[in-house]
C-alpha cells in the first residue's frame, strides 16, 4: 500500500481540535515543527508528506471573519506550503514532497518553474496537489467579484495541465550537456518553444530551468464529482479521497480504476488513497477514550464555518437545531453532498452536522490498537477498496508518531507494506 501523510501549513487539518492539543503547545508557525513532522513520517517509510491549502480565510458563516478567527477554523491561518517544502528538501532524504497550488488563480509558467526547482533541489521527490479553488472568498482576493462555476473551474484547470506538461516538456532528456572543455552548455535543439494558444492562456516557452528528475512532478488531485473524477483520473497518480464508510471507499476507488482503465491509463498508474484518521491505544477501549477526548475539543460553530466556506455559502441563514433536509454547494460539491446525506439519515441538526465535520471533515477515525489498526487498513487494501491511505492527524507530531512506531510495523509485518525504500524518486516509491 501507498501511505501519505496529511497537512495543512497552519493550526488545523481535518481534526479543529488540532492546535488544542492538551499534551503540549503546537508551535505551527514554526520551521522546526514541519522539520519534526516530515522526520518522523520519512522513518516510517511514507511515500509522501503533502499540504493542502487554500487562498483566503473562510468568512461565509454569517458573512463575516467572526467564528472562523475567533475559534480557529481550517482557514483560519494557512502559510504557503511552497517555501516549506524547500526547507524539507534539504532537511530529508527520501520522502516525497507535495504542496497545493490553484489553476484558477495562477499561471502554468510560474508554476512549472515552481515545482521544477523543486523537483531538482529534492532529486526527484516533489508533487503538485491540484485544485481549482473553492469559493468566493478566494476570488475577493485576486479583485474577481465571484468565483468561475464548476465545470468553468474544469474547464480552465484542463487547458492549464495541457500548457504546464508541455512546459515540462520543453527540455527534451539530455538537452543540459554542460560540456566543459568544448565549453557546451545545452542542445537548442533539445530545447523547444511550446507556442501554445488556448481559451485561457497564451504561452510561448520554453521553460527556463532544465527538464526534472521526474520529468514531471507526480500529481495529486481530489476531484469526486463527475467532472472532477474525470479531470483527476486524466491528469493524477494519486487521488486523495475522503469516504465516510467501507461502501464508500470501495465505490469510489471502483469508480476511479473503471475511469483510469477507460481512458488507457497504465493499470496501476492511478492511486485511490483514502483518508482515515487514526487513534491508536494500548487496548482498543484506550483509543477510543482518545478519539473522545480529541472530538470533545471541536465547538460545532468551527467546523459550519468550515463547512461554509467549503460549500460557499452562508449555513448561519439556516435554523442551527433543525434538522438538515439538503445543503446545496457552489463550492465542494460530493463532500457537501455527502455531509447532507449523513445529517439526512442520522437525522442530525445543523449544530450536529457541524460539530462532526470539525471533528475530521467527515474523514473517517479508526480506533484500535497498533494491530488492530492495521488489520482494518490491511484488509481495506488486500479487499481491493483502496490503493493506500492518506493519514490524517487528530494532533501533532503525536498521532504520526504512534501511527509511524505502532501500526507501521504491524502492516510490515503482514506484508502490506515496505520494509524500506526502494527507489530514488516519490513516483519511483508509488510504484514499488
Amino acid at each position: 500500500m501507498s501511505l501519505a501523510g496529511f497537512l495543512i501549513a497552519g493550526p488545523v487539518a481535518h481534526s479543529h481540535a488540532l492546535w488544542r492539543n492538551p499534551a503540549h503547545a503546537v508551535p505551527f508557525l514554526s520551521l522546526d515543527y514541519y522539520t519534526e513532522v516530515a522526520r518522523t513520517l520519512e522513518r516510517g517509510k511514507f511515500d509522501l508528506i503533502f499540504f493542502a491549502d487554500r487562498l483566503a480565510i473562510a468568512d461565509r458563516f454569517g458573512g463575516d471573519k467572526e467564528i472562523g478567527i475567533r475559534y480557529g477554523d481550517q482557514d483560519s491561518t494557512r502559510m504557503d506550503p511552497v517555501p516549506i517544502l524547500g526547507a524539507l528538501a534539504a532537511t530529508t532524504h527520501h520522502i516525497g514532497l507535495g504542496a497545493t497550488r490553484s489553476t484558477t488563480y495562477d499561471q502554468p509558467y510560474h508554476l512549472a518553474r515552481e515545482f521544477s526547482t523543486l523537483d531538482h533541489l529534492s532529486n526527484g521527490r516533489v508533487a503538485w496537489n491540484v485544485v481549482t479553488s473553492m469559493n468566493d472568498g478566494e476570488a475577493l482576493n485576486f479583485g474577481l467579484e465571484s468565483h468561475l462555476s464548476h465545470d468553468q473551474r474544469y474547464d480552465r484547470a484542463d487547458e492549464f495541465m495541457e500548457l504546464i506538461s508541455k512546459l515540462w516538456d520543453s527540455w527534451d532528456e539530455g538537452a543540459l550537456q554542460l560540456d566543459q572543455a568544448k565549453g557546451l552548455y545545452a542542445d537548442p535543439a533539445k530545447v523547444h518553444y511550446v507556442n501554445h494558444v488556448g481559451t485561457y492562456f497564451k504561452s510561448r516557452g520554453p521553460l527556463n530551468i532544465p527538464r526534472g528528475p521526474q520529468g514531471r512532478p507526480v500529481i495529486i488531485q481530489a476531484g469526486a464529482s463527475d467532472r472532477g473524477r474525470a479531470f483527476a483520473v486524466k491528469w493524477a497518480e494519486v487521488i486523495f479521497n475522503i469516504a465516510p464508510t467501507r461502501e464508500h471507499m470501495r465505490r469510489s476507488t471502483q469508480a476511479i480504476h473503471e475511469e483510469a482503465a477507460r481512458l488507457g491509463r497504465v493499470e496501476g498508474g492511478c492511486k485511490s488513497l483514502i483518508a482515515i484518521m487514526p487513534f491508536v491505544g494500548r487496548s482498543r477501549e484506550e483509543a477510543f477514550e482518545k478519539r473522545d477526548q480529541a472530538n470533545a475539543l471541536v465547538n460545532p460553530l468551527v467546523g459550519l464555518s468550515t463547512l461554509s466556506a467549503h460549500a460557499n455559502i452562508d449555513l448561519k441563514e439556516l435554523d442551527l437545531d433543525a434538522p438538515v433536509e439538503q445543503l446545496h454547494s457552489t463550492g465542494t460539491q460530493s463532500l457537501i453532498a455527502m455531509a447532507s446525506r449523513i445529517a439526512k439519515d442520522n437525522a442530525l441538526s445543523l449544530r450536529e452536522i457541524g460539530r462532526k465535520y470539525g471533528q475530521s471533515v467527515l474523514v473517517p477515525q479508526i480506533c484500535g490498537t497498533p494491530r488492530q489498526v492495521a488489520d482494518e487498513l490491511a484488509d481495506i487494501f488486500t479487499s481491493g477498496d483502496a490503493d493506500g491511505f492518506v493519514i490524517s492527524p487528530a494532533f501533532l507530531p503525536d498521532s504520526f508518531a504512534v501511527f509511524v512506531d505502532g501500526v507501521v510495523p504491524e502492516l510490515q509485518r503482514l506484508g502490506v507494506f515496505r520494509q524500506d525504500y526502494a527507489a530514488a524518486t516519490l513516483r519511483g516509491h508509488l510504484q514499488t
